[in-house]
This record gives structure tokens, C-alpha cells and sequence, in this order.
């Protein structure tokens, strides 16, 4: 009799353990405390009831490892890139300032429509003239000229603005811009997001989510152009001309877990996605790494820690329990679908939308013109367009990441000190 009582506990024990929430305060170290913010009630369940809860969400299986400890951030999120279930998340749905990772949703909205990478364009004055103080910039000048290669490479490397606001100017005008970057956040249906500046600049309003900037990942890395520039270490950046010839110089990424720079340890398996750091959003990050075969992203907003690399040791460690507790953890919730391809008609009647009406809308998205002010026109294979004001994708399958998605060789051709 008492084997038995054994027995049935264990059951019960294991039982328990599978369907196990973490409450705010056990995982999460100094965000907890009474100092720091608060996440706000109600919050939004575009993805599953369990992201709209405050605290971190998990639920371990009997052989799953433990969350890391002492993770500071304010929000985060793990979840496989490809199939989209979230294997834990902190907060994910809490609308944060998000910095130049909102750079993701700029690339991802105006990259298709630039094209083809060696078109070029001469700056002008106009262009860089409402630059925020202490932008980061990557060196573009005005009367220089620029292919759209180099100012992307601008972009994912150093994170310039400058690089930014030419190819608005390019797309059409910073307005122009910003409205198709909320329209295509709303199609992605990312709605903690709304977009004031396509830089991520600090600004009256603009907040994202973990969770929609890992929707933004997400969608930018169907993108053969968004996966190499986003993976790249290290480049030349167009400089003046000087005797009749065009200087260049050296760019590295500012991405740490990619280059290994300032002391960090370059991430085994990472290929991207973007750093960011203003004063009110803090350090925050999205990164994307493989391993055995399994593609997993992260996003880490705003942690408290002071430590000088909080951003890149706490997203390190969730890419490791990620890796280690996929399969034995039963998912939170999921990355949805975009509206488009819920339904394969662009509608956005799915039941992930249903699910989201009415939370963390930002309003109906302002009609947007996809086509740029010079030239145009979608890049080769890339479902992304603007019909009626409305962004429409190619539907299903099309969008998952499959699984021949080149990861491994991006990683293998990246830089190791």
C-alpha cells in the first residue's frame, strides 16, 4: 500500500510539474522589486491566454531544465522561429519603447519595394535634416551618392539613422514610410506596436512588444536580403571622394553576440537579428541562432541589470534553455500567422484576429502606398505589396520558414574571434 502512495504521488507530482506557471516573482530577479515598473492589467492575448498574463509564463515537462536565473528584463520571449510556439515568455505583450529594433519592422516593410540593391541614389540636404539628437548614424553625407546596399548595410550595422531616413526618402517620404510600417504591423498583426519614427528613435507614443518585435523577426527573415544583411559581421561603407576616387571604411555590426565585441562571447549558432538602446527603452534585443537543426528567436526588452551586457548575457541565456528545453516544455502560446494567411485571402478573419480585436489596437492602420517615389517594384520571390491601402501577403506555407532555410551556412561564414 504505501508503494502505491508513492506511485500516485509521483503521478501527481509529474501532473502538476507539466502544466506548471511561473509566477512574476520567482523568475524574473530585480524586475520584480518594488522600484521598478509595473506591467499594466489586461493586456493583450494575440497569441494565447497565457501571454496576456503578467509574470513569466512556462510550463515545464518532468525532464525540462529550469528557467536562468536573476533575468532582469522587463519582457521577453523564446520561440521556435519555425513552427512559432513560444516556449516561455515574460510579459511579452507589454508595450515598451523598442529602440532601433523597430528597424526590423522598417527593413521588413520597405525592403521589397527598393530593389534591386545596386539602384542608387544621391542624398540630399532635405534627407537628413530631422535626424534626432544623438542619433546613431553610420556616416552618410549629403551630394554623396549611395547604392541601396550600402545604406543597408548602414542600417543592420551600425544602426544609422542617417541610413534610415535616405531610404525613406526613397520609399517615399518619412510619413509615407511610417504609415506602411503600421499598416504591415497591423497585417503581421503585431498590435502593441504603433510606429511614430521608421528609426526607432525615441518618440511621444512609439512602443512595441516582445512579443511583435518577434513577429517582426520573423517575417524580415523570409527575406534572403534581410537574412544576409541582418548575419553580417563586418563591411565597407562608401566614404568621400577624394582625387577623383571613392574612399570606403569599416562598419562592424553592433550586434555583441554577433562579433564578440566589448568583451561579450560571440553566440554559438547566431545570425542576427538587431540591438537597440535609447534613453527610455534601455538595451533591448531580438537575436536568431541555430543548433542541431533547431532555429529558435529571442527578444529582450529594457533589463534592469547593471551590468554592462545585461541585454546580450540574458538573451544568451534563454537561447541555451531554449535549446535544451524544446520538446520537453508544452508551448505558452504561439507567434500567429500574418491576417493574410490565416485565411489565404488577406481578410484577417482567422481566429488568431478574432482573438486579438480589440486588445493592444492602436487604431485601423492609415492607408500606405508600397511603391517607391523612384522606381519600385517587389524583389525577386517576395510576396509583399500594397493593395487598397491594405498589405497582402502570399498565404500558409509560404510564410512559415521551411526547413531548408540557409541558417548553417550563414553561421558557418560568420567571423569567430
Amino acid at each position: 500500500m504505501p508503494a502505491l502512495k508513492k506511485t500516485a504521488m509521483t503521478v501527481i507530482s509529474a501532473a502538476l510539474l507539466s502544466t506548471f506557471v511561473v509566477s512574476p516573482a520567482s523568475a524574473v530577479g530585480k524586475d520584480a522589486s518594488d522600484d521598478q515598473p509595473k506591467p499594466p492589467a489586461g493586456m493583450s492575448k494575440v497569441g494565447g491566454e497565457l501571454l496576456g498574463r503578467a509574470g513569466t509564463q512556462v510550463q515545464l515537462g518532468p525532464d525540462a531544465p529550469v528557467l536562468p536565473k536573476d533575468l532582469t528584463g522587463r519582457s521577453w520571449i523564446v520561440a521556435d522561429a519555425e513552427n512559432g510556439e513560444v516556449l516561455a515568455s515574460h510579459n511579452p505583450h507589454w508595450r515598451l519603447p523598442p529602440a532601433s529594433t523597430l528597424k526590423m519592422l522598417f527593413a521588413d516593410t520597405v525592403m521589397p519595394a527598393l530593389q534591386p540593391k545596386t539602384r542608387k541614389y544621391t542624398v540630399k540636404e532635405e534627407d537628413l535634416a530631422d535626424l534626432g539628437e544623438g542619433s546613431s548614424l553610420v556616416g552618410v553625407k549629403e551630394k554623396l551618392t549611395y547604392t541601396v546596399h550600402d545604406l543597408w548595410l548602414g542600417v543592420f550595422l551600425r544602426s544609422g539613422n542617417d541610413a534610415v531616413h535616405v531610404l525613406s526618402a526613397m520609399y517615399g517620404g518619412v510619413p509615407r514610410t511610417v504609415d506602411a510600417m503600421q499598416a504591415h504591423a497591423e497585417e503581421l498583426q503585431a498590435l502593441d506596436t504603433k510606429v511614430v519614427s521608421p528609426d526607432g528613435y525615441d518618440a511621444p507614443d512609439q512602443v512595441s512588444s516582445a512579443y511583435d518585435l518577434t513577429l517582426f523577426a520573423r517575417s524580415g527573415l523570409q527575406k534572403a536580403d534581410f537574412r544576409e544583411y541582418c548575419s553580417t559581421a563586418e563591411a565597407q561603407f562608401p566614404g568621400a571622394e577624394k582625387d577623383g576616387k571613392r574612399e570606403s571604411f569599416a562598419i562592424q555590426n553592433t550586434n555583441k553576440l554577433l562579433t564578440g565585441a566589448g568583451g561579450v562571447d560571440p553566440y554559438k549558432g547566431i545570425a542576427g537579428v538587431k540591438n537597440g538602446y535609447t534613453t527610455h527603452a534601455g538595451n533591448t534585443f531580438t537575436g536568431v541562432a541555430e543548433r542541431d537543426g533547431k532555429v529558435l528567436l529571442v527578444t529582450v526588452m529594457n533589463p534592469s541589470s547593471e551590468k554592462p551586457h545585461a541585454v546580450y548575457d540574458e538573451a544568451a541565456s534563454l537561447l541555451d534553455w531554449g535549446f535544451d528545453a524544446s520538446g520537453k516544455v508544452t508551448p505558452v502560446g504561439e507567434l500567429v500567422p500574418p491576417k493574410s494567411a490565416d485565411t489565404g485571402t488577406g481578410s484577417g478573419k482567422g481566429p488568431a484576429a478574432e482573438q486579438g480585436k480589440g486588445e493592444g489596437r492602436n487604431g485601423p492602420a492609415q492607408s500606405a502606398k508600397a511603391t517607391a517615389s523612384e522606381g519600385g517594384g517587389g524583389g525577386a520571390g517576395i510576396a509583399l505589396g500594397i493593395a487598397g491601402g491594405a498589405l497582402v501577403l502570399l498565404a500558409g506555407a509560404v510564410f512559415l520558414i521551411n526547413r531548408r532555410w540557409p541558417l548553417p551556412d550563414l553561421v558557418r561564414r560568420l567571423p569567430r574571434r
